[in-house]
């Protein structure tokens, strides 16, 4: 395989072939060593030779080699039949002669021929000599192009992966050698002589790799110029060198002369046009010698044409090896295979075979192929696999909404049967107790009577005929019983008596023993026991019969609160059954909001207390702060400076520290639409509630909320949406209030909750708000017109006028008065309320008698009371003091309002810094630790997280037709896109790839903006009320792994399987499950940051402008901003995963495309890596975004 073939051959095979056969004929029978001796000699004769000796030590054998001389050896000795007959010993010592000569010959072969210079041999035409020359001339070509490859891989190794097995795949001829046999023939074995060396496949491989190439032919060089143009430098012929000149293949570094003995490229060789030597043409292509076609003087199957003025120049062999676009001539043709260079095979039935293909693939069973076939129809499989995903995907949906609707209706079964049981034990009850009032009243009567007819008899015998501890233990006599008594005589009277008696009192024990134990769900005296029974009840009709017969106590125990004595209402007090909540009083003194930038003032000298127990409505017009004091005071106030004090149970504490058990109910109605009303309530009470209480204690909590709501009959009916009708507006008004009651407050605050309610429903709600102050809960709540009826539930009523000034805060039974006070009397029939705001609106002056302006009103109140008088207000307080008041206390630090006037740069500077500090307020609100005060522990991450899942769930489960719709628009878009596009070779199928990229981010995105679009005020309102904004986030990302892992089947099934690439339709998954996953990422990011119709906005440029800077080729800015664009490393994951498995002659077509695109081959697992990082850091920004930007 080492150069050195220059040596002359002095050892002449028709001479070795006679002397062998010489010597074996001289071999007898006599003499046991003439055959040795005869092979000793010519072993020595041979190698005497100075120079063949001297080869021979120096070269190494080649075990190929060897055989082929082996061949030969026994072509030499052919086994002869002995014309005598020989004993068995004579033939022996001939057979170990014969081996013996076999050794020599295999060995001077093997030496001999690895020195031997091709152009000396005279026997090209023998047979058994042209198989050693051919192996000869392929180890030659094996070790050129295999220093070769190293040293082009160092330069394209952006496009060869494995050097050896590429090149192997390209120039591995070891299968069959005719192609090379007969190119020796052709050539009379001056092959080597015409072979291009090192420096000139360089020479042609670097022409190759020119950015910009538009000729068919090389660069000037040594042998084709201006001044040299001989006959090899035309397409498709190639020269010898000098007779005299050695030629090292190795040699990298100089173009040796070639310019002899000019003639036309061999079958299976290609001669560029500019070249004078022969490269071999890579496995895949057909190279046969060109035919010309008279009528348009073309040499074909190639493109070029003779040179003019050489009429005795003919067509030549293959003249390029380039990429498809190119030399799409040489490249094996579509519908056939070339196992050699020259020869090409049509495909059978039943087989395909693509463009450059080297053997016949077989079809997929269930695909019928034709001969000739370029490429199976695999359709059918796409179909087969819409149809396993979409029984798939009926099987989820149907089973886990059966599921969910199976489930729910026995929790329907069990709770109608725990409220029937606790009705019928409640029926019981009442009974027995109507049987007892009934019983203490007749036996006071028959007490009376008895004592009248016993007057004589002393109060122990009295006593002793009685029998009875109290009278409470008496039995109900019939009146024929009492009428059959009467006429009794005394002694047997007496008897009959007492027995009764007795027998009353066994029953009723009896009876209250058994009602009691009757129950499962009734609880112990001891408290601890009660606790522990709570906690062991697992099944759900033991939960639920535990909290309906709760429910029917309490209903009880109401209905004896209206009439409780003094001793009634200390005993409901010291019971230690009634559950105790946290009390809290929230106190404010001075209390001024001011918008910022715009020095406006929201709320002024605010100054009261909100006492536990108690429910304060808060009246005003529109603009005089109302929800701008409820926001004060649960502290969601952003963008505003607050002055003044809060307080807390008297201490200066945030009320963000008591955040877990206060209530804050907004003045929108944010429920979840595609839930349930029970469900809503539910998820709430889970979260909200302390972790540790039992699920019996947690239901009936719930429970209790549904009862005091009035929302029985709907509890299984979904809230509804706007596209979606489901309760009625008041329904849903007292279920957005149901959210807050269920955690069970200390602090309730509520903003307009009655309004767009009727009457009944308003009062309906006032009980059940009402209920809750009974338990100690501080309930403030902004009111708009409420009815007289309505406005009598209230305990205390405080009035703002416009600016946010305070015009009264006390008990509403005494607001009349006060007004009356100061010469504002409320007309007949009129609902004060009403006349007070409407006085405040301006809309009712009062009487002029009184002198009272309602500018004055809050001035009034001040001095009322006795607080300090900001100073702007000081000349309306002096005028009002001047016709009759006290003194006037000038606050020394109330706030003034800015008067002067700003210049237009100014005024936008304000604004700015007041977005900036608003901002910053959001910010700190929503990253703000206070100390938890509350005492309560809630659910953790962990559980909330799995909450959150099952919510998730059930939505996405009650939304099955918009994710069929998704997956249906995805399948057309896969079969419109596999159908229109042309997955073409040329570029490994990048253009589909591109519209592919496109059409999923585009879809994609569109689908996952919905998993934050739609509920993002329902998170806001969560997260405000300590709900883990992590475990929402988590829940929502987890589920939608579900449609990740799904969408790039769906799409697949339709693409894949029109376009049929030559890359696996796991390595396409692969990249399109990442891609998804990156572009899911992308659009949380989008819904939280950007309005709805906003973010739709940009999930439809996004992925167009992205991919049209990621497809330029250039340098530069285009190159920087492309590598932050996703499509970019989509599109090269795709790419290379179809181009990894095009090989062979396909091997420039690879490498050209990959060059103009700056794709390397070895980056498919940074391309998969980068894309799921693009994902989780637009996850990452996606989530901080949404504790950061809340709304306004």
């Amino acid at each position: 395989s080492a150069p050195g073939f220059l040596l002359p051959l002095e050892f002449d095979v028709h001479k070795l072939h006679t002397e062998a056969q010489a010597n074996s004929r001289t071999c007898s029978d006599k003499d046991k060593s003439s055959a040795s001796s005869a092979g000793t000699h010519l072993f020595q004769d041979q190698f005497s030779r100075p120079h063949i000796a001297q080869c021979a030590k120096s070269r190494t054998i080649s075990f190929t080699f060897a055989q082929h001389c082996f061949l030969i050896s026994r072509l030499v000795l052919p086994p002869t039949t002995p014309r005598r007959k020989m004993s068995s010993e004579k033939l022996g010592i001939v057979e170990s002669a014969s081996f013996l000569l076999v050794g020599v010959l295999v060995l001077s072969c093997v030496r001999f021929v690895q020195c031997q210079d091709l152009s000396d041999y005279d026997q090209i035409d023998n047979p058994a000599v042209l198989p050693l020359i051919t192996q000869l001339v392929y180890a030659r070509i094996s070790n050129v192009t295999t220093g070769l490859q190293y040293e082009i891989n160092n330069r394209s190794s952006f496009c060869i992966k494995n050097p050896s097995d590429d090149w192997n795949r390209a120039f591995n001829f070891s299968s069959n050698l005719d192609f090379l046999s007969s190119c020796i023939k052709q050539t009379r074995g001056d092959i080597s002589r015409r072979l291009c060396t090192a420096a000139e496949l360089k020479f042609y491989f670097d022409y190759l790799f020119q950015t910009s190439v538009s000729s068919n032919y090389l660069k000037p060089n040594k042998n084709c110029n201006l001044t040299t143009w001989i006959s090899g430098c035309e397409p498709g012929w190639a020269c010898s060198v000098g007779a005299n000149q050695s030629v090292d293949l190795k040699n990298a570094q100089e173009i040796p002369t070639r310019t002899d003995s000019c003639q036309a490229c061999c079958e299976g060789f290609f001669c560029p046009h500019g070249l004078t030597c022969m490269i071999p043409c890579p496995l895949g292509a057909y190279c046969p010698l060109a035919t010309l076609n008279t009528l348009t003087g073309i040499c074909e199957p190639y493109t070029y044409q003779l040179p003019p003025g050489r009429p005795n120049h003919t067509c030549g062999g293959a003249n390029i090896w380039a990429d498809v676009e190119r030399s799409r001539e040489i490249f094996c043709s579509s519908g056939s295979y070339c196992p050699t260079m020259v020869e090409e095979v049509t495909c059978r039935s039943g087989h395909y075979c693509r463009l450059g293909s080297t053997s016949e693939q077989p079809c997929y069973k269930m695909v019928s192929c034709d001969s000739n076939t370029v490429n199976q129809n695999i359709r059918a499989y796409g179909i087969m696999l819409i149809a396993a995903l979409s029984t798939f995907l009926l099987i989820i949906y149907n089973c886990s909404d059966q599921l969910l609707t199976t489930r729910a209706r026995r929790l329907a079964k069990s709770r109608e049967a725990a409220a029937r049981s606790a009705r019928e034990t409640a029926k019981a009850r009442q009974r027995w107790k109507a049987a007892k009032d009934a019983a203490k009243k007749h036996a006071s009567e028959l007490q009376s009577h008895l004592s009248q007819t016993f007057s004589g008899r002393t109060d122990a015998e009295r006593f002793q005929i009685l029998n009875q501890d109290s009278p409470d233990e008496a039995y109900d006599f019939s009146p024929a019983d009492h009428a059959r008594n009467s006429t009794l005589p005394s002694n047997q009277r007496k008897r009959e008596n007492i027995e009764l008696m007795q027998t009353t009192h066994e029953i009723e024990e009896d009876s209250s023993h058994n009602l009691e134990h009757s129950d499962p769900g009734s609880v112990d005296k001891n408290k601890k026991g009660n606790i522990k029974e709570v906690k062991d009840m697992h099944t759900h009709t033991q939960i639920f019969k535990y909290a309906y017969s709760q429910l029917e106590k309490e209903r009880a125990q109401e209905q004896q609160n209206k009439d409780l004595t003094f001793s009634g209402v200390i005993s409901m007090a010291t019971n230690s059954e009634i559950g105790k909540r946290l009390l809290i009083e929230v106190s404010f003194k001075d209390l001024t909001l001011t918008l910022k930038g715009k020095k406006k003032h929201l709320l002024r000298c605010v100054t009261g207390t909100l006492r536990p127990g108690r429910i304060a409505a808060v009246m005003g017009p529109s603009g005089a702060g109302k929800t701008s004091f409820l926001l004060a005071l649960a502290g969601k106030a952003i963008g505003c400076s607050t002055t003044g004090v809060i307080l807390i149970n008297g201490k200066k504490e945030s009320i963000h520290s008591y955040k877990k058990i206060t209530g804050f109910v907004p003045q929108d109605d944010i429920v979840h639409g595609n839930l349930t009303v029970e469900e809503n309530l539910w998820f709430s009470a889970k979260c909200r509630l302390p972790a540790k209480m039992p699920k019996a204690d947690k239901v009936l909590v719930v429970e209790r909320v549904i009862e005091s709501l009035g929302l029985h009959s709907v509890r299984d009916s979904l809230v509804g949406t706007v596209e979606k009708r489901g309760i009625s507006g008041g329904q849903r008004k007292r279920v957005n209030v149901g959210l807050e009651m269920v955690m069970e407050p200390s602090l309730l605050i509520l903003d307009e909750p009655t309004s767009g309610l009727d009457s009944a429903s308003s009062q309906l709600l006032l009980r059940a708000l009402r209920h809750e102050a009974l338990e100690g809960v501080n309930i403030c709540m902004v009111v708009h017109q409420p009815s007289y009826s309505l406005f009598r539930m209230f305990d205390d009523l405080i009035l703002l006028a416009k600016g946010g000034l305070i015009v009264y805060h006390g008990p509403a039974k005494k607001v009349e008065a006060y007004f009356a006070g100061i010469g504002i009397n409320v007309p007949e029939r009129v609902n004060p309320p009403d006349h007070f705001i409407d006085i405040l609106e301006g809309i009712v002056t009062p009487s002029t008698s009184s002198g009272v302006n309602y500018k004055d009103l809050p001035i009034r109140w001040m001095i009322h009371n006795g607080y300090p008088i900001p100073p702007d207000m000081k000349e309306d307080a002096g005028a009002i003091l001047t016709s009759g008041g006290a003194g006037i206390v000038v606050g020394l630090n109330a706030p003034r309002v800015g008067t002067e006037e700003q210049s237009f740069a100014g005024e936008i500077w304000q604004d700015v810094r007041s977005n900036v500090e608003r901002q910053r307020d959001k910010i700190r609100l929503n990253f703000l630790r206070s100390r938890d005060l509350s005492h309560r522990k809630t659910a953790g991450v962990i559980s909330q997280y799995r909450y959150f899942l099952g919510r998730v769930g059930k939505q996405r489960l009650r939304d099955a037709r918009i994710q069929a719709a998704d997956y249906l628009i995805l399948l057309l878009a896969g079969a419109c896109l596999g159908t229109l596009t042309n997955a073409g070779d040329e570029s490994f199928g990048a253009a589909g790839y591109t519209y592919t990229i496109i059409a999923v981010s585009l879809l994609c995105k569109i689908s996952a903006l919905r998993s934050f679009s739609l509920d993002k005020l329902q998170h806001w309102r969560e997260s405000s009320s300590g709900m883990s904004s992590l475990a929402y986030f988590l829940a929502k990302d987890t589920m939608d792994h579900f449609n990740t892992v799904i969408k790039p089947v769906v799409y697949l099934s339709t693409f894949y399987f029109f376009t049929n690439p030559r890359s696996s339709f796991a390595d396409n998954y692969s990249v399109l499950l990442c891609l998804v996953y990156c572009v899911t990422g992308i659009a949380y990011a989008l819904a939280i940051f950007f309005e709805a119709s906003t973010a739709q906005l940009w999930s439809v440029l996004l992925p167009v402008i992205l991919t049209l800077i990621a497809t330029r080729n250039g340098g530069g800015i285009s190159k920087i901003l492309s590598d932050f664009c996703y499509p970019k490393w989509a599109l090269q994951a795709f790419v290379i995963a179809n181009a990894e498995r095009y090989y062979g002659v396909w091997l420039i077509t690879r490498c050209g495309a990959l060059f103009r695109s700056g794709y390397d081959l070895n980056n498919w697992g940074t391309c998969i890596f980068i894309l799921v990082f693009i994902g989780v850091l637009g996850r990452a920004i996606a989530f901080f975004g949404m504790l950061i930007f809340q709304r306004k």
